[in-house]
């Protein structure tokens, strides 16, 4: 257990973020999964950008890599391209 008050303030925060953390990136998570199982056009053109954004707003804030997003976003994109195709 932490000795000083500055390390208690330490532990704190770092439980709020990180509980934060794991809610977006679950949120985000879910979001995805709704999109990549999604076949209709209209809520597939809808949904894109949102996700799209929630996975960069992950990367600006640390909670997952550029590369991985980089890579969610080129899948997503691609299913994307197929399911407004038809």
């Amino acid at each position: 257990m932490a000795n000083h008050k500055s390390a208690l303030k330490r532990i704190r925060q770092n439980e709020k973020r990180k509980a934060c953390n794991k809610y977006q990136h679950k949120t985000a998570r879910n979001a995805i999964k709704k999109l990549q199982n999604d076949t209709d056009k209209k809520s597939v053109k809808k949904l894109f950008p949102k996700v799209v954004s929630m996975i960069d707003k992950l990367t600006k804030n640390n909670i997952i890599h550029k590369n991985k997003a980089s890579n969610l976003k080129s899948k997503l994109n691609k299913h994307f391209n197929v399911v407004t195709k038809k």
